[in-house]
């Protein structure tokens, strides 16, 4: 069973940035599409990024045009950089699978806030 661990998070002001990385087990990384996923207090978890194993990729609204996803095969790890951050990012992120399978890791914790 994959095992995922999400890094990264943290108290950013707006209009700031960070970097989320998530690190997977398995010898099989390459071959799956990959997104990352957040979940605020009270609301459902949803899709805000994702890439293919080709390297394509799909962004929510929310988020496009500040958010880039991208992978590294030989290090079986997916990031999230995420620029121009505002109050409504403020979510615990996680990774997984796209469609998600099997067990979710812990998250990380982004804090947007002044």
């Amino acid at each position: 069973q994959v095992q995922l661990v999400e890094s990264g998070g943290g108290l950013v002001q707006p209009g700031g940035s960070l970097r989320l990385s998530c690190a997977a087990s398995g010898s099989i990384f390459r071959i799956y599409y990959w997104g990352w996923y957040r979940q605020a207090p009270g609301s459902q978890r949803e899709l805000v990024a994702g890439i293919s194993s080709g390297g394509n990729t799909y962004y929510a609204d929310s988020v496009k045009g500040r958010f880039t996803i991208s992978r590294d095969n030989a290090k079986n790890t997916v990031y999230l950089q995420m620029n121009t951050l505002k109050p409504e990012d403020t979510a615990v992120y996680y990774c997984n699978k796209q469609p998600a399978s099997g067990s979710w890791g812990q998250g990380t914790q982004v804090t947007v806030s002044s």
